[in-house]
């Protein structure tokens, strides 16, 4: 009987403990994403005050994402060999100094984009998050655990309904310090709370050839072509999306602001769905349910509908598809990828998700100072959603009963 209960409590508290850390790694990826995406928010008062043209505001706001991108590659490698816990503290005091220096460079157009380059590493901790989580659960319980991690990309609604605010009440430098200080006081809180999985080891291979053996995977460029889209299509969105409304719509900066985070809110809702429906579906369907959905609407906006219906639901519902996707792919990836790989190659596909949303604010902002609308755009969305749709269906028919 004292057996049992002993059992039962261990169980309890192994449950416990991996719960804790998943919350805690959470709050660290929200928190650092919100610092990710400082420059977005406030695109129309950069552009305002620095007299951008379209197309330099969208390389603005696309920048942080470039190092966000190719930065997950060595730093999911290198979770695989120090772990998560070292490395969401790395990130979040490494961050601090970017942080920092965009806040000081609002009146030149060069070194905000200098700075915000290197913004980009707070973005690499969605490589650091998946392995970390992976680790503490089992497999049936996986695609739970990093769509509920998954959700901290929330971090950019946050920054997108609050940043205009506090940078109207506080001012511009003082909201990026009392950035600083928070990812200080998160950082801290990393090292001193956090644990990694009894279970992980650390690897012992060399960086390289790990990151060699991982594109040797055909998993790894097929959930990077997915992710391109899924993780891709979120950041794009909640970039650009500030800059869209402001152009497109004419919404003041904090309307805007307000919509793009209802927009990554309803994203960030659905990644845990698309993680809880792949344990039970699979991912493979929930993969298609994701691409065709977005498809759909990028469609219906391409007719540039009224701002609030259709548009507005569109929106709303293409956030929705995107999140359920973002939840699927990485459901899928733990599948395919074994665990002692699963960090580099995170890395990897972390990065073509982040790359697939560094270009399409260069291309709308490239179509809008051309045409005077977004059409263009929306079609090419629709176009590859609909075209990844159809190898999903094809590469993976037989990846699921």
């Amino acid at each position: 009987m004292s057996g049992t209960a002993g059992r039962t409590g261990g169980r309890a508290a192994a449950r416990g403990t991996a719960g804790g850390n998943l919350a805690l790694a959470t709050a660290a990826f929200a928190l650092t994403f919100w610092a990710w995406n400082l420059v977005g928010p406030l695109s129309k008062t950069y552009t305002e005050e620095l007299s951008l043209s379209p197309s330099q505001t969208s390389l603005l706001v696309a920048v942080p994402v470039l190092v966000g991108s190719l930065g997950r590659i060595p730093v999911g490698a290198l979770t695989d060999r120090i772990g998560g816990r070292a490395m969401f503290t790395a990130v979040c005091f490494i961050s601090i100094v970017p942080t920092f220096l965009v806040g000081i460079s609002g009146g030149s157009y060069p070194m905000l984009l200098l700075w915000g380059f290197f913004l980009g590493i707070a973005g690499t901790s969605f490589a650091v998050g998946i392995p970390f989580v992976n680790a503490w659960h089992p497999p049936e319980r996986r695609g739970f655990a990093t769509g509920v991690f998954g959700a901290g990309m929330g971090g950019t609604a946050l920054s997108a309904l609050l940043t205009p605010h506090l940078v109207k009440a506080l001012g511009l430098f003082a909201t990026h310090l009392a950035m600083c200080a928070a990812l200080a006081a998160m950082g801290a809180v990393m090292w001193a709370f956090s644990r990694d999985a009894p279970s992980w080891t650390p690897s012992t291979e060399p960086v390289l050839p790990r990151m060699r053996d991982a594109l040797r995977l055909k998993a790894t460029w097929q959930m990077a072509l997915l992710y391109a889209l899924a993780f891709g299509g979120f950041v794009a969105f909640t970039t650009y999306m500030p800059t869209l409304l402001t152009t497109a719509y004419a919404f003041a900066q904090t309307e805007a602001g307000l919509r793009t985070a209802g927009f990554a809110l309803v994203a960030v809702v659905a990644r845990p769905v698309g993680g809880v429906l792949s344990d039970r579906i699979g991912p493979v369907r929930v993969c298609l349910a994701s691409f065709l959905g977005t498809c759909v609407f990028a469609v219906v906006l391409a007719f540039h509908p009224p701002a609030e219906f259709p548009a507005g639901l569109s929106f709303v519902l293409i956030a929705f598809a995107l999140g359920l996707g973002t939840g699927g792919v990485f459901a899928l990836l733990a599948t395919l990828v074994e665990p002692s790989r699963v960090g580099t190659a995170t890395g990897l596909v972390g990065a073509a998700g982040g790359l697939g949303g560094y270009f399409p604010p260069l291309l709308m902002g490239g179509v809008y100072q051309a045409t005077g609308a977004y059409t263009i755009g929306f079609v090419l969305l629709a176009a590859v959603a609909l075209a990844v749709a159809l190898y999903t269906s094809r590469a993976f028919r037989t990846a699921e009963p």
